[in-house]
């Protein structure tokens, strides 16, 4: 079994389906810089997401790849809106299938990995699974505002005045003559 030190940065590419039959697993580091859509999610580029891959055969013999990719990502308060770093984890339970039609044959445990014969974009994969996993609403778990900003205070009263169309709704409902 192939294995790659942790604090090594993972390969970009490989094949999905060799790498199953063969029972590989990878485990490293991917530079937040180099997956371009979670970048613009995100408020800077210095983080890295720590990935553990694990390429196999399911009991249904289907090839999968089965692990978790990690990263403490910087985001932005939609209370305060100042930078926020969040814990984003996600589980990996992919099957690699050649297209949509076996996509929709499979357990329904896995989600499906459509990728083309030969070597795949293993970083365009787990940013999919990354950008899956960001919160909806990101925001400090302290409070990092004064409540007194966002709350309504004391209740208004509202006067009632004479409606102006009150007199039409009398002249309305008068019998006629």
């Amino acid at each position: 079994m192939f294995k790659t030190p942790s604090n090594k940065v993972l390969p970009r590419q490989g094949d999905p389906r060799k790498f199953a039959q063969h029972g590989v697993s990878l485990e490293g580091v991917i530079p937040v810089s180099e997956l371009p859509r979670i970048l613009d999610a995100t408020e800077d580029s210095g983080s890295e997401v720590q990935v553990k891959l694990e390429f196999t055969i399911s009991e249904e013999w289907k090839k999968v790849v089965i692990g978790s990719a990690n990263a403490d990502l910087a985001l932005v308060c939609q209370r305060c809106l100042e930078p926020v770093t969040v814990p984003v984890e996600s589980n990996i339970s992919l099957a690699i299938v050649w297209d949509e039609e076996a996509a929709k044959a499979l357990p329904e445990r896995f989600d499906p990995w459509i990728t083309g014969e030969g070597m795949a974009d293993l970083y365009d994969m787990i940013e999919e699974e990354l950008l899956l996993s960001l919160p909806a609403v990101a925001y400090h778990e302290e409070p990092c505002l004064d409540s007194k900003l966002y709350s309504s205070g004391k209740p208004v009263e509202v006067k009632r005045e004479k409606n102006p169309f009150q007199v039409l709704e009398q002249l309305k409902s008068s019998p006629k003559s």
